[in-house]
């Protein structure tokens, strides 16, 4: 009997190391291989099909003005691509998540080229887990990108090297900073750092450095034995992970090459952009999604003393596949009473906050409770949301509640593919509003140029092209169904409320609501004198930059009686007269199925189908109308009490546009500005008539009532059994481009 025990002890010993080292060699990614060194498609673009894109933008042009006025190339790129360098894109990348599989920056070049045929892009990972071995491989493919695409002056792309700066406070709006892309100019080891610069780790960063053996072994459970992704996931992780944090205090240039270095405000990253002394644009971005900034953040943050810096902070981007961030409202989510306790709003002018909506269900599960006890609950379920700050698993501390029964809460009714649970004061027009007083003399303000730009995380750039492909041309994802049901999350008494943390794990599986929010993304045009590297530059620091949703619009905005003449959008001026501007706009190209046939014959069938998912840019002849004009008039605030929400006019002026497809060209005058004293900001919005756009209505509200709010919604599912991979979420939408502001200037009397 002692005998058989001893054995069976033996037994159960020798299974549960060889467990432990299995885990151990699945969670260390032994057997995993490290992405990186692809090969890029080294043909070219032909030179006839770039010429032709000049000729078109030539030809609208000479169309809506005189045919010897000079016109500059338009050209249109995407300065915000993910490849899975990227620590969330990898992890999204992975089969329990319906992932697609790695994208490197290889593909990042070959999709700009030949699937959205760019003009320029840039490569944006996340700096806080990008590795010497990654930034390496990154600049390597940026130079090689560059090379095949041609003669320097006259390429069929720029590619520029870049990083993105990704900064959160889940509950302190003081100390939230946001995103902010870093642009590069140069591309060699002496034109460009040694390593990016990081923020503060992100929950996901933590979740990386903190997976361990149990959880780096258990995410590769639902897929067994199928296992390689997740070893070369656990490859990857083990890779980035093994870098020490740069010494603080140091400079750049003397710091260790394979540190993770870091910057935990912009004033520390600017600091540090300094010392390496070369020329780099700082673009915020992201900046009103919900997902990420505290419900009070404020753009005024990034004003005080040296967190904005004027000389690289040029350009905003006020849309991407995550959103919009323009329009400012005056609703907030979460009010602080005078005790500074944190409180729910009411709701009002057709805006109900997430808070208000946690109570409102727990009131309408209450049945036959006393009334007190009802009330209770539901100041309870309102509490506990508000106290979640931005843990996913807010939308659960009403017990089982759906996406569904959250209806249109914390979105603006009336906005245009707006970001997740909207920030009011981080979009850009509270920004442009705002002055920072501390100093005296000349108040500080935000002056930039708006961009778009994709945001996708599979290393497609520009991926807004065409309207299909929900899942991998923006960034909607979700858990396998039976990922989700490894991880049960039932709860209890559902007329009672629950704190988030006593939420089980498994609700963080069912991202559904926050998944609708994702669109195929938006593009920068840059009004540029050629095609060069330097060129695009120079367009873009000096802010003759325009944003489009993802379709190519041509936009011209002008003030037309500047102290020397014309000034084009981004432009500044000093005024002492009514200003007059013009306005001309003309459609994108209506697109054709499927891919040009010199691309079919530059791909390969397996590249053209994993990349470009069998379609393309391919515009035909006909062009989509302008229907309208909107123009916005801020006026900055002129002592740090004065309510911004006044200075904000949108729409000013409205201007329509006649039924014609070669354009639209407007002119309009503010005879108010000279007999305002102030200083005054206006930028110009073309509006396309309506066409079919994924998440096009992200909630697909189906019933309103008498005020307007939604009461029915069919929100764009991403995984469970409600998801539909067929199902575009498409839906019809006004597309757009955003002109740069042009900044006027009070001229006082003094100066005549």
């Amino acid at each position: 009997m002692k005998t058989w025990i001893i054995r069976l002890a033996l037994a159960l010993a020798t299974g549960g190391l060889v467990l432990v080292a299995a885990a151990w060699l699945i969670s260390s990614g032994v057997g995993g291989t490290l992405q990186g060194g692809e090969e890029l498609t080294r043909a070219s673009v032909p030179a006839d099909a770039v010429a032709r894109r000049a000729r078109s933008v030539e030809s609208a042009a000479d169309a809506l003005s005189p045919p010897d006025a000079p016109t500059k190339q338009i050209l249109f790129g995407d300065l915000h691509v993910h490849t899975t360098y990227s620590s969330d894109a990898y992890f999204f990348s992975l089969p329990m998540i319906q992932g697609e599989g790695v994208h490197p920056p290889a593909d990042a070049c070959d999709f700009a080229r030949f699937c959205s045929e760019l003009d320029f892009f840039s490569i944006n990972d996340h700096a806080e887990l990008i590795g010497q071995r990654q930034w390496r491989e990154t600049r390597e493919s940026i130079r090689r990108c560059n090379e095949v695409a041609g003669n320097p002056e006259q390429p069929d792309l720029v590619a520029f090297l870049g990083w993105e700066w990704t900064d959160m406070s889940p509950t302190e709006p003081g100390e939230h900073y946001g995103h902010k892309n870093v642009v590069v100019l140069g591309t060699s080891d002496a034109e460009t750092p040694a390593r990016p610069i990081g923020a503060r780790s992100t929950a996901l960063d933590q979740l990386f450095t903190k997976l361990g053996v149990v959880g780096g072994s258990l995410i590769a459970w639902p897929d067994f034995p199928d296992i390689q992704p997740y070893l070369d996931f656990n490859r990857y992780r083990r890779d980035v992970i093994a870098h020490e944090t740069c010494p603080a205090g140091v400079h750049v240039r003397d710091l260790p090459p394979d540190c993770l270095e870091v910057a935990v405000e912009p004033e520390v990253l600017f600091e540090k952009l300094d010392q390496w002394d070369l020329p780099t644009l700082v673009i915020p971005h992201g900046t009103s999604w919900g997902i990420h900034a505290p419900p009070n953040a404020s753009l005024a943050t990034q004003l005080a003393g040296r967190q904005h810096d004027p000389n690289r902070q040029r350009l905003f981007e006020v849309y991407s596949g995550h959103g919009s961030s323009e329009q400012y409202r005056s609703w907030r989510h979460v009010e602080v009473d005078e005790q500074g306790r944190s409180i729910c709003p009411e709701r009002a002018d057709g805006f109900t906050p997430c808070c208000w909506r946690a109570a409102e269900l727990i009131r309408q599960r209450c049945g036959d409770v006393d009334q007190a006890v009802c009330d209770e609950r539901a100041r309870r379920a309102s509490d506990y949301f508000i106290a979640a700050g931005l843990d996913p698993r807010r939308f659960s501390v009403v017990p089982d509640a759906t996406p569904e029964d959250w209806l249109g809460c914390g979105t603006p009714p009336d906005g245009f593919l707006d970001a997740y649970i909207f920030r009011p004061r981080m979009s850009a027009q509270y920004g442009l509003a705002l002055g920072n007083f501390a100093e005296p003399g000349d108040p500080k303000r935000f002056r930039y140029g708006l961009i778009a730009s994709s945001d996708n995380h599979k290393a497609r750039a520009g991926s807004g092209y065409k309207e299909f492909a929900r899942k991998a041309m923006g960034d909607s994802w979700g858990f396998r169904d039976d990922v989700i049901a490894a991880f049960p999350a039932k709860m209890g008494d559902p007329a009672e409320p629950v704190p988030h943390d006593s939420v089980p794990v498994g609700k963080l599986f069912q991202p559904e609501r926050g998944a609708s929010f994702y669109y195929t993304g938006g593009l920068v045009a840059v009004h540029s004198e050629g095609r060069s590297r330097t060129a695009i530059w120079k367009g873009l620091t000096e802010r003759e930059v325009y944003a489009t949703s993802g379709d190519r619009m041509l936009l011209w905005f002008d003030l037309l009686n500047g102290p020397e003449g014309k000034v084009p959008m981004g432009g500044e001026a000093s005024l002492d007269r009514s200003p007059r501007f013009q306005v001309r706009a003309v459609g994108a190209y209506v697109q054709r199925p499927g891919c040009p046939e010199y691309t079919r014959a530059l791909l390969s069938p397996e590249r053209l189908d994993r990349l470009c998912l069998g379609e393309c840019y391919n515009p035909g002849d006909e062009r989509k109308r302008i229907t309208r004009i909107e123009v916005v008039r801020i006026r900055p605030q002129l002592h740090a009490d004065e309510p911004v929400e006044p200075l904000i006019e949108d729409p000013w002026r409205v201007l329509s546009c006649p039924a014609d497809p070669s354009g639209c060209r407007v002119e309009f005058e503010d005879p108010e500005f000279p007999e305002s004293k102030r200083d005054a900001v206006y930028y110009a919005r073309a509006i396309q008539e309506s066409s079919l756009a994924v998440g096009g209505d992200p909630l697909r509200c189906e019933r309103e009532d008498a005020q307007g709010n939604c009461v029915k919604t069919r929100p764009c599912y991403a995984s469970g059994p409600q998801f539909d991979p067929s199902d575009d979420c498409l839906a019809p939408v006004e597309e757009r481009a955003w002109a740069s502001p042009i900044f006027l200037t009070a001229k006082s009397e003094s100066a005549n």
